[in-house]
């Protein structure tokens, strides 16, 4: 299979320039001088690899005067060589980019290509402007998001009949259903390490009556909120709600020894694909509250990933055309279908539609955060120094090397001098 072949070679297409016998060699020469190459580059999973590969193929096919040379990796090894090539400006000409990127590289919209400038090429009409200003900075179209993203709670509700609980709505369920099961070895919950960060943010938030950060993204708790974090956050472990971040292990969920997430939407179906098809019933429960109504207090949403165009491109027209390809074809949407999320293209949502995709774990996850009333989340809080320093003093807590209250006031000062100054 082409595609296949591709993925060894790690290249999406190769121009292979063939004439008959009729064909002059003036005419191979042309075609190969009017021939444009571009370059691509996404992270993700072997079936992202393998879908987009074929989508590319039919791209060129499309467009056989356009040649794309991708580069694609899982998300680590991605981000790593990404950060390089954006600093030595040598990155791809169509990027897939993290939300936390457009502050990062490109804070007075410098960073990358003006998509507005493109919009002959790329029908920028598709997306609201509601979605449009998460890659906009100061007044330039930077990116464009393809899905949007928060995190969700996901109850393995097989399990939880299986030990007489409800679906829990409120921070007490949680600890009530682990006076159940953990007596079976079985955890009601479970998340990794940024997850529970940003879930302890949201019962703080719902506990302190504040936001974590000002409309202004300067930071708004103090020492003792975060104690309300830290406490927090020992007692689920203490009570056996969920296991530490160190011990975490996704794994559990198709073992079943944890009986329910807090992932992201675009996570849904690695995280619970396989219990849906074992029959599992998964059940995409409310934002937790303490009173158990669905307000989404607490709860931040971001695009779920974005798409960029370098701002070195010496192709921007065929970098917009492939960019076109990608947000808003048929072909695109049907090999794609959920796998980033519920796409915000409306002519990817119409085509999903035609073909009966909108359905599953992951379209009732993203239909519930459009439900609530969730906030937009500063990329500040994805900050990987700042949780692995949440961790670390909160481990210093549960292994009785320091007091919370301590421990609360040397992360807040640490913090705010490295991150909020």
């Amino acid at each position: 299979m082409k595609a296949l072949s591709r993925i060894t070679a790690s290249v999406c297409s190769m121009i292979i320039f063939a004439s008959s016998v009729s064909c002059s060699q003036q005419t191979v020469i042309k075609k190969q001088a009017e021939q444009v190459e571009i370059s691509f580059s996404w992270w993700g999973n072997d079936a992202r690899h393998k879908y987009t590969l074929e989508a590319i193929e039919e791209f060129e096919e499309k467009y056989p005067n356009i040649k794309v040379n991708c580069s694609y990796s899982e998300w680590s090894g991605y981000e790593t060589r990404s950060r390089v090539q954006m600093i030595s400006d040598t990155e791809a000409d169509v990027m897939q980019i993290n939300y936390g990127w457009l502050s990062e590289y490109s804070e007075d919209g410098l960073g990358y290509y003006d998509i507005n400038e493109l919009t002959d090429y790329f029908d920028i009409t598709n997306f609201s402007d509601d979605f449009l200003k998460y890659g906009r900075k100061a007044k330039h179209q930077n990116a464009i998001p393809i899905a949007m993203n928060a995190q969700t709670v996901y109850i393995n509700k097989t399990m939880y009949d299986r030990y007489g609980l409800d679906v829990p709505k409120t921070w007490d369920d949680l600890f009530k259903s682990a006076e159940v099961m953990r007596a079976y070895g079985v955890y009601p919950l479970s998340a990794a390490s940024k997850a529970l960060w940003l879930y302890a943010i949201t019962y703080a938030e719902q506990a302190t009556g504040k936001t974590i950060l000002t409309n202004g993204g300067g930071l708004n708790f103090n020492a003792e909120d975060f104690q309300v974090m830290f406490d927090f956050y020992k007692k689920l472990v203490d009570e056996k709600v969920l296991p530490q971040v160190e011990y975490y292990e996704r794994i559990n969920l198709e073992d079943e020894l944890y009986a329910g997430a807090v992932a992201w939407v675009s996570d849904a179906v690695n995280y619970f694909g396989k219990a849906v098809e074992n029959g599992r019933e998964i059940v995409i429960a409310d934002y937790t509250t303490f009173d158990g109504t669905n307000t989404g207090q607490g709860w931040y949403a971001k695009p779920a990933t974005m798409y960029a165009i370098s701002k070195n491109t010496s192709h921007p027209r065929e970098s917009a055309i492939l960019l076109d390809f990608l947000m808003n074809s048929s072909d695109m949407s049907k090999l794609q279908g959920l796998e980033k999320g519920v796409p915000l293209s409306s002519s990817a949502q119409q085509s999903l539609e035609k073909y009966n995709m909108l359905s599953g774990i992951q379209y009732d996850a993203s239909k519930k955060m459009e439900e609530s009333s969730v906030s937009e989340l500063n990329p500040i809080l994805e900050n990987g120094d700042m949780i692995d320093d949440f961790f670390y003093y909160a481990n210093e807590i549960i292994y009785g090397k320091s007091e919370s209250e301590e421990a609360s006031k040397q992360f807040y000062s640490k913090i705010k001098k490295e991150h909020f100054s």
